[in-house]
């Protein structure tokens, strides 16, 4: 119920503020559980895609500082947040989201990089999608990077990708691993390109350092 009131809210917001956002490549996802992956460009991105996803509900994984504020805690816990140390993430990180995923009941939403400001993959997607056998699904987000541009009102673009299949056998080591982040930085440029063939992601922070 929280879940979606809250998604409701964001959703209301959004189309006020900015206009109704454009989501392509929706018959690419799956009818049960997945992870969704993809460059982390705002600190928006996360509910733009849980509402390109609706209906589908999605857990999240949250920076285990922002529950000790009890107000932030109880939202975060009620919108299918868990918290996760990110200096020493511990067997939480992957078992929980699994739990999650093998419910059927939720998806969930992951940014390989970590951070905004990283494009270093980490492998943390591969592994519980590969335990929780669910597909990948690599997404990106083209539009404004600041709230402050929301109210610009350019466009706002979702973009869903083929999923990605996590074979079953496949070794999880460095070899492996490299395999799958492969895959998904490539998907990632296809889907860039499909939406503007002149996208050049600029992260905001590095701009205004830059100035």
């Amino acid at each position: 119920m929280f879940y979606s009131f809250m998604r409701g809210l964001v959703r209301l917001i959004i189309g006020l503020i900015n206009g109704k956002p454009h989501y392509q490549g929706r018959e690419n996802l799956p009818q049960g559980a997945y992870i969704l992956v993809g460059p982390h460009r705002t600190w928006f991105d996360p509910l733009l895609y849980a509402l390109a996803g609706s209906p589908m509900q999605f857990s999240f994984m949250a920076k285990e500082e922002l529950f000790k504020n009890p107000v932030l805690r109880f939202i975060l816990v009620h919108a299918n947040a868990f918290p996760v140390n990110r200096a020493h993430p511990g067997p939480s990180a992957i078992k929980t989201p699994v739990k999650f995923l093998r419910s059927g009941q939720f998806s969930l939403i992951m940014f390989p990089s970590g951070t905004r400001h990283s494009q270093e993959l980490k492998g943390g997607a591969t592994v519980i999608a590969k335990m929780a056998g669910v597909p990948l699904i690599p997404t990106v987000y083209q539009g404004p990077l600041t709230f402050k541009r929301l109210f610009t009102r350019q466009r706002i673009t979702i973009r869903f990708g083929e999923p990605i299949y996590i074979d079953r056998k496949l070794k999880l080591d460095d070899a492996g691993q490299k395999q799958i982040e492969t895959k998904m930085l490539a998907a990632f440029d296809d889907l860039d390109q499909e939406i503007d063939p002149n996208f050049h992601y600029v992260d905001p922070a590095t701009k205004k350092h830059a100035n």
